[in-house]
């Protein structure tokens, strides 16, 4: 089994070492670099954008600066708004259900490393997906970890 193959699949995976999963990262991150420095509004960053996520839907803002590790992870619902300074590790899905608000200088961190600090240094980690619900606003500062799940009408005070 590939360690892609063990990302997806739950288990432990080599993240630091994998060619495949680093030149998934490196193309991601290039794409991410581009978009974050192009004008706002252009066709150009919708298209980068497309390239990047999973899924989408059709109305949705991300301003910059936003960055990911794969893209193809992330999962926006309907009338998604996220403020400036996005990071999301997406090993494992993060999903984001419809009318989901995210203030500045927020994470969305799937990506998880052991304890034990001689299999943490095989470069040895761990993904757990994330899913927002509906009518959420998260707060400025929020970092949500691996495995959490938010559920709808929820509203998450900044600095959290």
């Amino acid at each position: 089994m590939t360690e892609k193959e063990k990302l997806l699949h739950g288990e432990l995976y080599d993240a630091n070492y994998d060619k495949e999963l680093i030149e998934e990262r490196l193309r991601c991150k290039i794409e991410c670099q581009k978009y974050n420095t192009l004008p706002y509004n252009s066709e150009e960053r919708k298209n980068i954008l497309a390239s990047i996520l999973g899924s989408f839907g059709k109305e949705f803002t991300i301003e910059p600066s936003f960055w990911c590790d794969y893209g193809y992870n992330i999962h926006l619902g309907e009338n998604f708004y996220s403020n400036h300074n996005l990071v999301i590790l997406d090993g494992a899905p993060v999903r984001f259900g419809n009318n989901v608000f995210v203030a500045p200088n927020c994470g969305f961190y799937t990506a998880g490393h052991l304890v034990n600090a001689e299999e943490r240094n095989k470069g040895l980690e761990y993904a757990r997906s994330i899913t927002i619900g509906n009518d959420v606003w998260i707060g400025a500062g929020v970092q949500v970890m691996p495995g959490v799940n938010i559920g709808n009408n929820v509203v998450i005070g900044g600095g959290v």
